[in-house]
Formats: structure tokens, C-alpha cells, sequence
């Protein structure tokens, strides 16, 4: 290879098209065609149901709103692991990318992976192992027992489609951009075809929608945990939204261009989440709904029989194949960002001479998804990964303040709306929904803090050979 050719940085590519499909395309993934059906169960109440969709995507795009105005900031690769480091220091930056590592980004596409499986299983019946081998368990303390052979035939495919796109990504940021950009075209027309069909030819009743406000005597006595409950769901479905942060490094004119995919890439997944949502209502009675784990399936049977559960089938494994996609690609860019502040292992901050891509993070990342696979089923998954994520996201809001205070000249090209009181409502929020979580999930906000605080030993030896050697980071 000659001397010339060989790329030491990131590839700047990424365009305003790739950059909105990369936050629209993270978050349409798995949820919203697995998470209805729990949040149903839960709340047992279709207006219930979509007032949280709704809720959620509002405390969704105020994060947004000011993951804005700090992306218009700050535009390096690592996106808010930048960012915390500006706010708080390196301790609490590290936690927070060694959370993404550990937990929040790969857990997540284990979840997803998992989710595109079961669905492909939808026309292949994977094989099994014998059932002493899938009985088998592993205990850890607060969490209980983990069956990592459980239904094997599903987390192998899993497995497989992430080493996938991992290669993908591994070839060059472009070429993953340019998947994420045709991948989520398809799947947002899919959806809004989808809820069109539902609307227009299923035997359906807008009586199914709006039942009077009646709320079951199940979920009254037990209220603020449902509910709690149910947000997690729809913030799993909405979660990603800030994935496009960790590539700043690689979008074209990133302090206008991130900003603006934030917005867009947020507002348009609020209104296909409603649409299709008051699309399964209509054909799917709350009670029926809560019943049917594959609930898009089972709507699409009511119109074209066993014919529209294979097309719908078609639609998830399309929707989550591109939500992986996405978030393969965004958040191999954390480690490699805190390699470079060396604060992690230094391998993982190289760029590949050939694809200018941070292959190193990306491979380590791939094999921890696989392994998180290996951990549990979907719903388990998606549960301790979303209590991490929130307890950050909080942590991030607040953070406006910090650097409001920190850095009052700096230059930004775009301010949160709402300013103070947008930032103050989601960080109240948040901390409710933790507490709720405590309270209400303990097992698996447990399972998130274990992996979170399994990172600290490694902050300390890393602080520790950062003084002894006197070594400076790359950043």
C-alpha cells in the first residue's frame, strides 16, 4: 500500500440525508413491533397506550432539543463521550462510554439482533439444543438465574447478523451510511403502508381505540408501576435517538448538520410510531393485542390471513436489519474515542489504513453484542439497557447547565427551546423513571448497574498509568 493512501483519521462523509436516517433508522428497529404488546398487557387501556407513545415521544425530542445545542458545540468523534468529558471529567465521561460498551449500545443490538431472528424464524424453524443443555443456568447475584443456551437456534442467527453488519461497517463509513439510508427508506414506507392497509382494509373499530377511558381494576391498583413500566417499553422503541453524536467526526458540516437530523430524525419517528400504533388498535382489540407477542403479525393475518403475517415478517427483519446497521456504525466511534483520550486500551483507537474505519472498536464491540445475546431473551435485554441509557441521558441534560456555565462565550449555532424549563422536565422525568425502575424492575436495573460499575477497576488502572507515565491524550 503506498504511503499516500493510507488514511490515520476518520472519513468525513456523512451527509444531512445519512445523518437523519441514521437517528430515524437506530430507533425504528424491534420495539415497535414487539413492545405494543407488553405495553398493552401492561395497561390494558388503548388510550392509555397511545397518551405514552405520545408522552414518550415528547420527553424523546426534548432530548433531543438539547443533545442539539451541544452537538452544535462540540462536533468530535464519540459524540457524548465528548461531551461529558467538557461537563463533568474524565470520570464520568468513562463511565458513560464504558456503559455503551458494556451495556446501553451493544445490549441494545443484541436485542435488536435477537428480535430479527425470531422474526426470519418465521419462515425457518431453527434447530435446538437438547433441552439438559438449554436448562442450563448461571446464577449472579440481584439478577438470578441466566440461560445463555436457551432457545439457541434464534441467538445463533443473531449472532450471525451482527458479525454481518459488523463486516459491513468494518468496509467503510460511506458504504455503511449509504445502507442505513436505503434501508430506513424502506422500513419508514414500510410502516406507514403498513398502518395504511390496517386503517383502510381491516374489519377493524375506531370503538377499539377510544373505550370511554376505561381503565382495568389490574392496572388501577397498581398504576404508577404500569405505567412506569410502559414507558420503558416505548423508550426502548425510541431509544438511539442520539447515535448520530458518536459519528460527529464524519458528518459533513456537523455543528449544522447533526443538530438538524436530531430534530427531523426525532419528529418523524414520533409520528410513525402513532400512526401504527392507532393502526394495530383499530384492527386489534387491547386484550388481543396484549396476547400476541408479534403483534404487527398478528394484525396483518386479519386482513391478508397467513399471507399478511409473511409480509409483515418481510417488513421487521428489513426494519431491524437496518436499526442494527445503524447502531453498529455509530457506536464503535465511543471506544475508539476514548482509546484516543487513553483511557482505554490504545488498539482501539487505530483507523484502518485501508477503510478509515475504527475496526479495532468495532470487532470488540461485535463479539460483547454476541455475548449479550447469549444473556437473555428480548424483554430482559431491553429493560437493564434502558435504565442505563436513562440514567445518562439525565446526567446529559443537565448538563446544558454545566457548560452554560462553563463555556457562556462559545459559539452556538443553535440554544434548546424552552431553556431552562425544557432541560428541567426531562431531567425530573428521568429521575422518576429511574426510581420507578428501582422500585418496580429491581432484577434488571440491577443487571444495568452491575455492568456499569464492573468498568470502575479499569478507570482507576487507566488514571493510574496516565500519571505514572505522564501520557497525554490524542483529542
Amino acid at each position: 500500500m503506498e504511503e499516500k493512501n493510507k488514511k490515520t483519521e476518520l472519513v468525513r462523509g456523512l451527509t444531512l440525508t445519512a445523518t437523519i436516517m441514521i437517528v430515524a433508522g437506530s430507533m425504528i428497529g424491534s420495539g415497535i413491533f414487539r413492545k405494543p404488546s407488553s405495553m398493552a398487557q401492561q395497561l390494558g387501556s388503548p388510550e392509555l397506550l397511545i397518551i405514552i407513545w405520545i408522552a414518550a415521544g415528547i420527553i424523546t425530542f426534548i432530548g433531543a432539543l438539547i443533545n442539539a445545542e451541544i452537538a452544535g458545540m462540540i462536533d468530535a468523534t464519540g459524540g457524548q463521550y465528548v461531551y461529558f468529558r467538557k461537563m463533568y471529567g474524565d470520570f464520568t465521561a468513562y463511565l458513560y462510554g464504558w456503559s455503551i460498551l458494556s451495556v446501553i449500545q451493544t445490549g441494545s443490538q443484541a436485542a435488536i439482533a435477537y428480535v430479527f431472528a425470531e422474526y426470519l424464524g418465521y419462515f425457518i424453524k431453527y434447530p435446538q439444543l437438547p433441552q439438559h443443555i438449554q436448562d442450563f443456568a448461571i446464577y449472579m447475584p440481584l439478577v438470578g438465574n441466566i440461560h445463555p443456551f436457551l432457545d439457541f437456534g434464534t441467538k445463533a442467527v443473531a449472532i450471525l447478523c451482527i458479525f454481518f453488519l459488523t463486516s459491513v461497517n468494518y468496509i467503510g463509513v460511506i458504504f455503511g451510511g449509504v445502507v442505513q439510508t436505503i434501508v430506513t427508506y424502506i422500513k419508514i414506507i414500510s410502516i406507514i403502508l403498513i398502518s395504511v392497509f390496517l386503517l383502510l382494509l381491516g374489519n377493524g373499530s375506531f370503538s377499539n381505540v377510544y373505550t370511554g377511558f376505561s381503565i382495568p381494576q389490574s392496572t388501577s391498583n397498581n398504576l404508577i408501576a404500569m405505567v412506569g413500566l410502559a414507558f420503558a417499553g416505548a423508550f426502548w422503541a425510541y431509544d438511539a435517538w442520539n447515535s448520530v453524536t458518536y459519528v460527529a467526526g464524519e458528518v459533513i458540516n456537523p455543528k449544522r448538520n447533526i443538530p438538524l437530523s436530531l430534530l427531523w430524525g426525532t419528529l418523524i419517528v414520533i409520528g410513525v410510531y402513532v400512526l401504527i400504533n392507532v393502526a394495530y388498535l383499530y384492527v386489534l382489540p387491547i386484550n388481543e393485542m396484549a396476547k400476541s407477542p408479534l403483534v404487527a403479525a398478528t394484525a396483518a393475518e386479519k386482513i391478508f390471513g397467513t399471507k399478511g403475517g409473511s409480509l409483515i415478517a418481510i417488513a421487521v427483519i428489513i426494519s431491524t436489519f437496518g436499526a442494527l446497521n445503524g447502531s453498529i456504525l455509530a457506536t464503535a466511534r465511543v471506544p475508539y474515542a476514548m482509546a484516543r483520550t487513553n483511557l482505554f486500551f490504545r488498539g482501539l483507537g487505530k483507523v484502518h489504513p485501508r477503510f478509515g474505519t475504527p475496526h479495532v472498536s468495532l470487532v470488540v464491540q461485535g463479539i460483547w453484542s454476541c455475548v449479550l445475546v447469549m444473556s437473555g431473551s428480548f424483554d430482559t435485554i431491553t429493560d437493564y439497557v434502558i435504565f442505563g441509557a436513562y440514567l445518562f441521558y439525565m446526567l446529559g441534560a443537565y448538563g446544558v447547565f454545566v457548560l452554560r456555565k462553563k463555556m457562556p462565550d462559545a459559539v452556538r449555532p443553535y440554544k434548546v427551546w424552552g431553556y431552562p424549563y425544557t432541560p428541567i422536565i426531562f431531567i425530573v422525568f428521568s429521575f422518576l423513571f429511574l426510581a420507578n425502575t428501582i422500585i418496580s424492575d429491581t432484577s434488571n436495573a440491577m443487571m444495568g448497574l452491575i455492568l456499569i460499575a464492573a468498568g470502575l477497576p479499569m478507570y482507576f488502572f487507566w488514571k493510574y498509568r496516565q500519571k505514572k507515565y505522564h501520557i497525554k491524550d490524542n483529542f
